[in-house]
């Protein structure tokens, strides 16, 4: 197999927040509409590494890592490997930035009900329904089809 030929995906981390009140934290994209904050880890760049540069760029907060919860594969092109973590806030201000230019703590259900894509709302949902156990799904786009999962429903 020529270098070309091997598989190549885009690695992306994104986390579930909660403060101490137990809302969560989530962004409106300037294109995705609202979601977990999330990102591609950069070359070079460990993944809890990712976790807290993606988070600090577009909240302004600081985390505290906790438990990779669920793993999404998107087949659809560019194939991409999605690690979703729980975190809870840990310091700092909220902060829009021109990808993020909204952003706030809300209630599970105030969350569901803001996110407008179905597999966003999936992935919130997934992470929300953590047991314990890391969910595995994959999935293809336009349109949004689950393909299979591991773990949750």
């Amino acid at each position: 197999m020529s270098t070309h030929d091997s598989p190549v995906h885009i690695v992306v981390v994104g986390c579930l927040i909660r403060n101490e009140l137990g809302e969560i934290l989530l962004i409106r994209h300037h294109k995705r509409g609202w979601e977990i904050p999330q990102g591609r880890v950069e070359a070079g760049e460990g993944i809890v590494d990712a976790l807290r540069r993606e988070v600090r760029e577009e909240t302004g907060v600081e985390i505290k890592p906790g438990p990779l919860a669920a793993v999404w594969s998107k087949v659809s092109p560019p194939a991409s490997l999605i690690l979703t973590f729980l975190a809870d806030y840990a310091d700092g201000e909220l902060a829009p930035s021109d990808e993020t230019p909204e952003l706030g703590w809300f209630s599970e259900s105030e969350g569901v009900e803001l996110i407008a894509h179905p597999v966003t709302r999936d992935r919130l949902r997934a992470l929300l329904d953590y047991s314990g156990t890391v969910a595995c799904f994959s999935y293809a786009t336009n349109p949004y089809k689950l393909l299979g999962s591991l773990g949750q429903p």
